[in-house]
């Protein structure tokens, strides 16, 4: 079922595919009396720089019990299958954020939105589901509380709106060049999915990786070898051995818990190729995050731990602050190299909450 905005706009050739999977039931009913509350026309007229078109499908994408990780990789795959740009499921099951209960929550790097219908309340269910559905558009778009501002104020030269045109624009290249294009024509959008899925906060997530990465920093710190290792690699190879380490969590993390997408389709291209470079950056740049704190703490702790007189007679020389730096250099390397060993050991779902921020809707 598929319904388009009318009104005449002058990005008529930019067209977003908003798609709706509903639950049989309360869920589609809800849906459909969405539509004619005219929702189209509502989030038309918040999120302008394209001609939004909604497609409502009815589907139970999951089996309960189901977590909510489940569910957005359901809703992902009918979103890639129909080669839609966003999706909403409306879902007669609970959510979690964490474990705190939420009405709905949106996932900016997969491009859906979970709405869990029985938490609107019995009252003012209609009016409800649209402000919430149009404010999860919103979060599917990358923006912030800064960028509804800006929007509002001035929707016209508002990046969000750059962000809505460059969804809904097609690249037709193959190749190299239809990566280069897809990433620098959304390069706001890939940004603000980026900084939406909040990627510093991975390593608070991936308890057993950090187990890992702690249990070998302790033990690379206290060993005389590692001090000398140190000492005589130089920059150049503490670097080498700095980037290897990050490289290889990195890849575990992605590899282990195949965030990895293909597919086919020109559409579903597009979106993979967004997909898959959001996942780097997010899980690179949570890995760079990780290791920054293990800097810290290993520099600390080879200033409390390693005394200078036992130091020094390894080194053959006395000890300064450089040499310190060192340690906690190579022994922060080999402690990512330890984490990435105890990312192998988290389950799939653990990884996807972590690398994926799910944020909750506005209370409405």
């Amino acid at each position: 079922m598929e319904f388009e905005d009318d009104t005449p706009t002058s990005d008529d050739e930019a067209v977003v595919v908003l798609g709706v999977v509903a639950a049989p039931g309360q869920p589609i009913g809800l849906a459909r009396k969405l539509v004619d509350a005219n929702l189209i026309e509502h989030v038309q007229t918040s999120f302008p720089g394209a001609r939004w078109q909604i497609e409502i499908v009815e589907a139970s994408v999951v089996q309960p019990p189901a977590t909510d990780a489940q569910i957005v990789d359901a809703a992902r795959d009918v979103l890639l299958e129909r080669e839609w740009d966003l999706v909403v499921c409306l879902t007669d099951l609970p959510l979690h954020v964490g474990r705190r209960p939420v009405v709905a929550h949106a996932n900016a790097v997969h491009g859906v939105a979970v709405l869990s219908v029985p938490a609107l309340g019995p009252t003012g269910l209609r009016q409800r589901a649209r402000t919430t559905v149009t404010g999860l558009v919103g979060q599917l778009l990358g923006a912030d509380a800064d960028d509804l501002r800006d929007h509002e104020k001035s929707p016209s030269k508002s990046p969000l709106r750059h962000r809505v045109r460059q969804l809904g624009t097609d690249v037709d290249d193959e190749g190299t060049a239809f990566t280069a294009r897809v990433l620098t024509g959304n390069l706001r959008l890939l940004s603000g999915m980026v900084r939406a899925n909040r990627p510093w906060r991975l390593a608070l997530g991936l308890t057993r990786a950090l187990t890992g990465a702690i249990a070998a920093g302790v033990f690379a710190l206290v060993t005389a070898d590692i001090w000398l290792l140190a000492d005589t690699f130089g920059w150049v190879r503490l670097t080498g051995v700095a980037v290897g380490s990050i490289v290889a969590i990195t890849a575990t993390l992605i590899i282990g818990a195949n965030l990895w997408e293909r597919g086919s389709s020109r559409q579903s291209r597009e979106q993979i190729v967004l997909f898959n470079t959001v996942t780097v950056i997010t899980v690179a740049l949570g890995v760079a995050a990780f290791y920054a704190a293990l800097f810290v703490l290993a520099t600390v702790g080879a200033l409390c731990l390693v005394v200078p007189q036992v130091f020094g007679d390894a080194l053959g020389h006395d000890p300064g602050i450089t040499d310190y730096l060192e340690v906690a250099w190579l022994t922060c390397s080999l402690a990512t190299v330890g984490g990435a060993l105890g990312a192998g050991l988290e389950t799939d779902e653990a990884v996807r909450d972590a690398a994926y921020t799910q944020h909750p809707a506005e209370p409405v």
